[in-house]
Order: C-alpha cells, then structure tokens, then sequence
C-alpha cells in the first residue's frame, strides 16, 4: 500500500542541498530548489550564446535565431507548477539488474528534462523510457522498481509526498491518496496537462509508435483529450528531426475549445504544434450561409466524392482532331488516335486531374520527338519543352484537358439540376439531389453564401485537381460529430502520416454523427487503425456519472458506461426551481467554493439567464475566455459545452436542451454532454418534467 500522505507543517524549505539530514520533505524542497537553479542555469547558458561568427549568412542568422529564441522558451519555469511530481528508486543499477550488490539509480520524473553543470540529470523528462515505470509499474510487475514516490505540492511549492514500496510482498495495493487529491483539485483557467496522473492504459495509447494509427473511444472524464495531446508532446520527443519535417496538427470541434486546450503541450515544452478546426483547414470560400439539417447530411454523405470526381472528369473529352506542330519549315502530325491513346492512358493511371492536365502537353510533344527522331534529328529536352509551349499543343490540350476552378465546379452542381442529374444519377436520389440544390442562381463565386458543409465539398473537389499536403501526425478530437466527407478532408492531411482520434459515441450531436468508429475510420483513410477504449472516469464524480447514465441506452445501446474511480461521490442535486432567480442564486452558491463554476443552458435560454446575472451583480465569461481568481463563472451555451470542464456546474432545464435540436436522440445526446461536464458538483435545475429516460 502506499504510505501515509506526509504534509509539511511549515513553510518552504531554502536550506542548501543535503542539509536536514532527517527530513525527507526538507530533502526533496533542496532537491527542487537546485532543479530550479539547473534549469535557470540551462536558459542563461542559451540566452548568452553568441552567434554573431557562426552563421554563413543572413538567411542562417536568422533561422538559428528562432532556434535558440525557441529554445529559451521551451527552458521556462514556470513557478505555479511542479518541476517534477514523482521519484522512482530502482532496485538495480541499469544493465546489472542481476549483479551482486548492485547499487539501484534514483530518477526525478518531471515535465522536462534538467541536468546540472556537469550534465548529470536532475529530473528526468516524463517521455524517457527511464520514465515509463512511473506509470506502468504494479505490484504485479514492479519493473525493478523498489519505490515509487508521488509529491503534492501548492502551486509550485512542494508540501507532502507519498510512498509505493513495489517490491515489497507485504504492503498491499491501494489507491493513491495523492493521486486522488491532483485529479480532485479546483481548477481556474484553462486545460491542465494530466502527466502527473496518467494511468497505464492511458500510457499505453500515449507512447504507442508513430506509424500506427490509434482511435480513443472514451466516455466522459476518462481523460481522452488530455491522452491525445501527451500524444502528441510524446511523439515529437521519440520522432523529433521526422516531425519537425512533416509536421504536427491538433483539429478541436471549435476555437472555444481550442483556447481551452492550447496551454497542455506549452506547459510540456512543446510549442510548434498548430491547432485549427475542421473549418479552417478547408477554409478556400468565405462561409457565410447556413444548411438545413437534410440539406448538410447529404452534402456531408460520402457518396458526394464519387459525385464530385464524375463531375470533375467530365470535362475531359477524347480528341476528334490531329494536332499539327510547325518547327521551322517542317510540319510534325500527331493523329487523333495517337492523342487518344495519350489521354486514356492518362485517365489509367488515376492521377490527380492536374497532374494529368499537366503531364499532356509533355506526352503530346514526346509523340512529336519521336517522330523527329525516326526522320534523323536528334532532339533533347529543351526541344520537348519548347514542343510542349507550342500554341497548337496547348490549344489541344485546353479542348481536351481544360482547367476546372474546384469552387465553380461545386457551384454549378449546385445550381445546374441537370449537370447534378447527369452526375448524381445512380448515386443520389432525386430527392436528395432536389435537397441540395440552392433555390436560386448565383452570378459567381464570390457572391455565393456558401455553407461549412459546401466548403468541405470545394475541398474535397481542390483535392481531385491537386493533392493536399500531408502531414506527420494529426490529432482529431469530438471526432464523433463529423460528417464523412470531414473525416476525408482531414484524412486527406495525414494520407502519408499517422492520426490519433478521439470521442465519445454517445456524445455524437450532429445529424450525421458517427455511427461506428470503424466506418469512421475507413472514411479517414485508416481502417487499420486500432481502437481503445477508456471506461475508468477520472473526472467526473460518481454520483454524476451514474445519473447521466441513464440516457445510455437510449443515445449509444451496447456502449460501456463510465466506471469513476474517485473516491469522493461528489455533490450532485436536482433542484426545481420557481425562475432564472432561482437558477442564478444556484450560481452564487456553488461559487463560494474554490474553483470554477459553468452555468450551462440551452441556447434560446442563453440571453435571458445573462440578463439575470448582470441584474444580479454576478461577473460571468464566454466559452474561451480565461477565468480568473475574480470571475469563476462561465455562462455556456449547450452547444458549446462538448470537452469543457469545470469544478462545478449548474444544468439549466434539461428538457429545453433536449427540444433545442431538431430530434430527440441528438437532444439526449446533447443533455448527456451537459450533465457530464462538473469535476466536483453539479445542480440540476429545472421548472419543466426531466426528460422520462432520466427516469
């Protein structure tokens, strides 16, 4: 079992290192203390480089000064939060784990790595393999591992720690205390990184190798966010200099919830890593228009692909005419026949239609030098290409192979109802090529009030004429609210690379949320992947996560429920309630607890519950907005709630969650994200029924 918490009954020790000789929490202060003078020291040796002789020219001044300006960041101590949580004593020394009277190594495992001034290491990083043991080590298998040590600290200061004795067959396993009280603690601000807690089946996913892809479906609390967003500090760790080349990208439902999430990998030392949503990566047209649910789900459906690439390639058309090439005094035939062998032999290949339209006109002029070289020329490259710019040759191509605008090509489908017939047909029904046609024309591109599902469309349509950049690593999270022909967009960026998903199906409030993971993942391009699945809560109380469970079998039959692991049941209460009075002094009370409160309603009740609480006198935020020690509250639309957290929350009438979307299992759904969103509490308040399937 673990040892007694020992807490500190003073303040923080700023003896030199070694001295109280009987205090072990006096011993590991110094031990922080001089971390923390190491790594200063780390940043002052970066910050006083010299680097005026050493760069070629201006170009590699001026790389190798973001480098090193990268570098300074990445050494920052940041004072409020541990330098290292955990302590690992190993039986044995490395490579003599069976010698006689071998002497075991002691590691610090922190957040980074930190070595003194003869490069001894201080704290090991959390992602050395050194480190793994901290996670996975058991009873069972103790790894070599004689002691485990977890410290609790108070913002950056340390006050207790608590001991594991692995090898030791006569203590018996038992939950950490101090792990309870981190996963347990209020939180203000954004998103913390969860490297202190992370348990062996998270640590599995997170060290998982590059080349594979993985899918997280994980219910509510279980830690997926944080498990993919370690992945990610994880990999460009092991896989560095290859990551720095191909790239890194975090995809979140919305920019609400990546500001929430944008301090994890900073706080990891990891900085180059880019967020963006769905809707930025395919942001090719202003999107200023909406669909209607119908509308969006055929657009979405990924039968729209084989739509779009018949449309596409339909404007090529076999040649009927020679084409003639004068050079000087000779005249060079190529028949029609020939140019239709070129062509066919180009659709073949199933290369991108601009690849293809590009490689025509250099096919067209090998047939010419050929012919120059039967007649005794000797004709080089520069020839060919010259061929290749002749007028005649890129008239012929210009008939046979034109250029196709990817956005004019998904306005006239939308627009033209027998250009959508002529390529629909067999694919589409005519109800749902009516349903997707726009009621009136459109004069251009621009002045097109283009949707978010119609920009997906353009993207997918850019991609058929040139391949989108892949890159390394793609983190997809609330992956279950994307449509297929999303999940091939973002496929699209990581078609050489490897991708981490992550959702939850019984979290799914969109029209077209995923039914299953393994055709999600066939539409992304990675049906190999391997899917995991998360059960133990770590955040959400017991009491909490048993009430939302009821809507289960109702939103996702046969899926798991969430089994919390917290020890506190946590304060949960279904409060009726007379009007928004009510609701807002349901606020006040939860705020006179320490950490964060979200007041979250359906979207039509949003205006008249802020205008409760500025009559009130009751400071509140947005989503996204930082909350501070003096504004705790954030008044958050239903819609917005999906994977943010607070340590308490106040569930606005249920029912209108439930009405506010246009069917009831997404309304459940959408519920079933609300009632999971509270860490220590939650009140229910309502002055309508609750919905019968909470029984």
């Amino acid at each position: 079992m673990s040892t007694p918490v020992h807490d500190s009954l003073d303040g923080p020790y700023d003896g030199p290192l070694g001295s109280a000789p009987d205090d072990p929490l006096a011993r590991e202060r110094a031990h922080l203390s001089a971390s923390r003078s190491a790594l200063r020291a780390m940043r002052e040796d970066v910050e006083a480089l010299d680097i005026s002789d050493v760069t070629a020219n201006w170009v590699n001044a001026q790389i190798l000064e973001r480098q090193i300006g990268e570098r300074i960041k990445a050494l920052a101590d940041l004072s409020d939060t541990p330098l290292f949580f955990g302590r690992l004593d190993y039986l044995h020394a490395p490579g003599a784990e069976r010698a006689e009277g071998a002497e075991g190594e002691r590691f610090y495992i922190g957040r980074r790595h930190v070595h003194d001034a003869d490069g001894d290491p201080m704290v090991i990083d959390w992602r050395a393999p050194v480190s793994q043991p901290f996670y996975r080590a058991s009873k069972k298998d103790p790894m070599d591992v004689a002691l485990r040590r977890r410290f609790g600290y108070t913002g950056g200061d340390l006050t207790a720690y608590e001991d594991e004795h692995l090898s030791d067959p006569a203590e018996a396993a038992t939950t950490s205390k101090l792990l309870q009280q981190e996963i347990e603690r209020p939180r203000v601000g954004p998103m913390r990184d969860i490297v202190a807690t992370i348990q062996p089946e998270q640590d599995e996913i997170v060290r998982s190798g590059l080349s594979g892809s993985v899918c997280v479906q994980g219910g509510p609390g279980t830690g997926k966010t944080a498990v993919g967003l370690h992945r990610v500090a994880y990999l460009l760790y092991a896989h560095r200099e290859r990551l720095a080349r191909t790239g890194t990208l975090v995809i979140g439902p919305n920019r609400s919830f990546l500001h929430y999430i944008e301090q994890v990998l900073p706080a990891l030392g990891e900085l180059a890593v880019r967020q963006a949503t769905v809707d930025d990566l395919v942001a090719r047209v202003e999107v200023r228009g909406t669909d209607d649910a119908a509308a969006a789900v055929v657009k979405g459906d990924a039968r729209m692909a084989q739509v779009l690439r018949r449309a596409l390639y339909s404007h090529v058309t076999l040649p009927t005419e020679p084409v003639v090439v004068v050079r000087g005094s000779r005249r060079w035939r190529v028949p029609a026949y020939e140019l239709e062998d070129i062509v066919r032999e180009l659709l073949d290949r199933d290369i991108r239609y601009g690849a293809a339209r590009d490689a025509l006109p250099q096919r067209i002029a090998h047939a010419v030098l050929v012919q120059m070289e039967r007649s005794g020329e000797a004709p080089d490259d520069r020839v060919q290409d010259a061929v290749a710019r002749n007028s005649a040759v890129k008239a012929a191509v210009k008939a046979v192979w034109p250029a196709v605008d990817p956005a004019k090509l998904v306005l006239r489908l939308l627009t033209d109802a027998d250009f959508l017939a002529a390529h629909a047909e067999g694919v589409l029904t005519e109800d749902e090529q009516k349903t997707i046609l726009w009621a009136k024309q459109v004069r251009s591109v621009k002045s097109a009030r283009w949707s978010a599902a119609d920009a997906v469309l353009i993207d997918e349509a850019a991609d058929l004429v040139e391949r989108t950049h892949s890159l390394g690593h793609v983190v997809l999270d609330e992956a279950q609210d994307l449509s297929p022909m999303q999940y091939r967009a973002v496929g699209r960026r990581c078609s050489t690379g490897s991708a981490t998903v992550l959702g939850d199906l019984a979290q799914g409030t969109t029209p077209w949320a995923t039914r299953s993971w393994r055709e999600a993942l066939a539409h992304l391009g990675k049906p190999e992947a391997a899917i995991e699945e998360l059960t133990a809560g770590f955040r959400v109380p017991t009491d909490v996560i048993a009430y939302a469970s009821r809507l289960l079998p109702h939103i996702a039959p046969g899926l798991t429920p969430v089994a919390s692991v917290r020890e506190n049941p946590g304060f949960f209460a279904l409060r009726p309630v007379e009007d928004v009075a009510d609701v807002v002094a349901a606020c006040a009370e939860l705020l006179r607890n320490e950490g964060s409160t979200g007041l979250i309603a359906a979207d039509a009740r949003v205006p008249a519950l802020a205008e409760a609480l500025a009559a009130a006198g009751v400071p509140y935020l947005a989503p996204g907005e930082e909350t501070t020690r003096d504004t705790r509250l954030t008044l958050v639309p239903a819609s917005l709630a999906k994977g943010l957290e607070y340590d308490y929350v106040v569930l606005d009438e249920p029912r209108a969650v439930v009405d506010g979307e246009p069917d009831e299992r997404t309304g459940l759904r959408r519920l079933y994200v609300a009632l999971t969103r509270a860490v220590s509490g939650l009140i229910v308040t309502h002055t309508a029924p609750l919905p019968e399937q909470l029984g």
